[in-house]
């Protein structure tokens, strides 16, 4: 995943955001030593070790394919800010053993508005990052979730934003679908209710009992 992820980063062509992905990914850097340990989630989907890693990453693949079926689009944008939207798990949560916990801090403040806040200290110390690159990024992170009701402040309002929410949301959904099937008994086909999905899950491929 880690080779899959510089080989994204480096079609990144624009100096500005080339220079804020190297400063998050580069290799032997904090940020990068605790982004490629952290799960994505505490429950719902790569609720595990690596799991930032490999969801934000799989956003990030799906969008830059994508990105060139639809006019107007910049996919450079897009992909930057996929693989930053959910940059605010690393203060939001914690292992604790073997364990994911909610900090403090993501009690309190939330992952959105702590990844909004990692990032745009971030630019501000990047010399003369434009401003409405800056924007377009920030955007994409504020509203990641889609819903004022889903705990994002804003709604997607770029095309950027709205397709990396997209993919996201059906990044996280697929997980789900990986979760209960790693957790579904032997010779079941149905998982139980799911609240992430929204019912059960029926997996066609596995023998039913």
């Amino acid at each position: 995943m880690e080779a899959d992820l510089r080989s994204l980063v480096a079609t990144i062509q624009d100096p500005h955001l080339r220079g804020l992905l190297d400063a998050i990914f580069g290799a032997g850097t904090a940020t990068w030593e605790a982004f490629r340990a952290a799960p994505a989630a505490k429950h719902y989907h790569q609720a595990y070790r690596h799991g930032l890693l490999e969801h934000c990453l799989s956003v990030a693949q799906s969008v830059s394919a994508i990105a060139a079926t639809f006019p107007g689009i910049d996919r450079e944008v897009a992909v930057c800010g996929a693989l930053l939207h959910d940059i605010g798990k690393l203060d939001a949560y914690a292992f604790s053993g073997e364990s994911i916990d909610m900090t403090d801090v993501g009690k309190l403040q939330g992952e959105i508005p702590l990844g909004y806040y990692r990032i745009r200290r971030l630019i501000e110390d990047l010399p003369s990052f434009p401003d409405a690159l800056a924007g377009a990024v920030l955007h994409i992170i504020l509203s990641h979730h889609g819903a004022l009701a889903h705990g994002s402040p804003v709604v997607p309002c770029t095309r950027e934003a709205t397709l990396v929410h997209m993919i996201d949301n059906l990044g996280g959904r697929l997980g789900s679908f990986d979760r209960l099937e790693k957790e579904l008994p032997h010779g079941s086909q149905w998982s139980g209710f799911d609240r992430a999905i929204g019912g059960g899950a029926f997996f066609a491929d596995r023998e039913a009992a």
